[in-house]
């Protein structure tokens, strides 16, 4: 069966935007559409400049025999931007207060459209790095991460706080919690991860970073190599923070109770990246 052009491009699009950096052999797209690989590669042009024109990511070029596409999730700029000045509007409302100065982030948390934004800029932001695995702590993490990876189509791995029979062996350490200083534990399955593994830890809330400190020590157990850190907050702390290299896309200034008041402003985010589409000319 032949295909027409338009027919081509609306598939190889879909096929490309559902397997993020898999790389993908002309090949493979020059049986599927009964095409010439040079007719192949005009379309992977056409799709291309369309995902940078539109700040959907770009189309990697492997040469060679073995080569092909894959396709890299990204975002530019301005659009980065104005995800980030949403989530400092959401947060900022003052229903959010709850007793004791906690804020309540459970809406946006497992709001789909919202997560999914946010899984996006993390994963843009480590877009240039080699990840094979995605590790949270339950709960709150889990959409952010499983978001995240996504984008950068690797799996996920959660860490509990006891262990599963389900689970089957764990390696188990205790950790201090930064904020309220207490020993806390962390279980993780042995089969999670493998022996240097390249692992990228998200979190939705950062304190002063005990816990993610507990997740980079939990994966000295296993030998594996912390390629990133990504949170959606992280608090304004008088503290010593435990971790230093992190990305974070939004920043908690000041809680106040009795005015009915919270203070948020941009996280790291645009000092941390710097690799961004440009954006769209008109």
């Amino acid at each position: 069966m032949k295909f027409r052009r338009s027919e081509r491009l609306v598939d190889m699009t879909h096929y490309l935007l559902e397997r993020p950096r898999v790389l993908v052999p002309l090949s493979f797209f020059a049986e599927r559409y009964n095409s010439a690989k040079s007719s192949i590669s005009e379309d992977l042009t056409i799709v291309k400049q369309t995902f940078e024109n539109r700040g959907i990511g770009t189309l990697q070029t492997i040469p060679g025999a073995a080569g092909g596409v894959k396709f890299i999730s990204m975002v530019n700029k301005n659009e980065a931007k104005s995800i980030i000045q949403n989530l400092c509007s959401l947060m900022e409302n003052p229903e959010r207060l709850l007793p004791g100065g906690y804020l309540y982030m459970t809406d946006f948390i497992g709001n789909p459209q919202i997560v999914n934004e946010v899984g996006r800029l993390l994963a843009a932001a480590f877009a240039d790095r080699e990840i094979d695995t995605i590790m949270t702590v339950a709960t709150k993490g889990i959409p952010i991460a499983l978001a995240t990876a996504t984008y950068l189509n690797v799996p996920v791995v959660i860490v509990r706080n006891d262990s599963k029979v389900t689970e089957g062996p764990t390696v188990s350490i205790n950790y201090v919690s930064g904020s309220q200083k207490r020993i806390q534990t962390m279980v993780l399955s042995k089969k999670s991860l493998r022996e240097g593994a390249k692992v990228l830890i998200v979190d939705d809330f950062m304190k002063a970073g005990g816990t993610i400190n507990g997740m980079v020590n939990l994966l000295k157990e296993f030998n594996a190599i912390v390629a990133g850190i990504g949170v959606l907050v992280e608090s304004e702390h008088s503290q010593e923070r435990l971790v230093d290299d992190y990305v974070s896309l939004v920043k908690l200034i000041d809680v106040d109770v009795k005015e009915q008041q919270i203070k948020v402003i941009e996280g790291n985010y645009f000092s941390k990246v710097t690799q961004f589409l440009e954006e769209e000319t008109v």
